[in-house]
């Protein structure tokens, strides 16, 4: 199976068409004039900058790993689907000194 080249609907440009553009090679004089393109439009990079996930939180959970007796865990278990939510209540509202 060979590859065809697909142009997008919109465009009137084929194979042949790019293949006429003259892009001659960069010189060691351009090269050295090269700025980085945040460095060169400072406004444009700072608008398209992607960060991944979601944004933080301010006040963001820690995970953290602890080992309880199995008791407890069942009775924090059996509160139901939000069981670590309710736990975290009772560990915030202890009176711990």
């Amino acid at each position: 199976m060979t590859r065809q080249h697909r142009t997008t609907p919109a465009s009137d440009y084929g194979p042949e068409d790019w293949a006429a553009v003259d892009s001659p090679e960069a010189t060691e004089e351009q090269l050295a004039q090269a700025r980085p393109f945040a460095e060169a439009f400072p406004d444009l990079a700072e608008a398209i900058k992607r960060t991944r996930g979601r944004p933080r939180k301010a006040d963001a959970r820690v995970a953290v790993t602890l080992r309880l007796d199995p008791e407890t865990l069942q009775r924090f278990q059996a509160l139901g689907p939000e069981w670590r939510t309710r736990m975290g209540e009772v560990l915030r509202d202890a009176d711990v000194k």
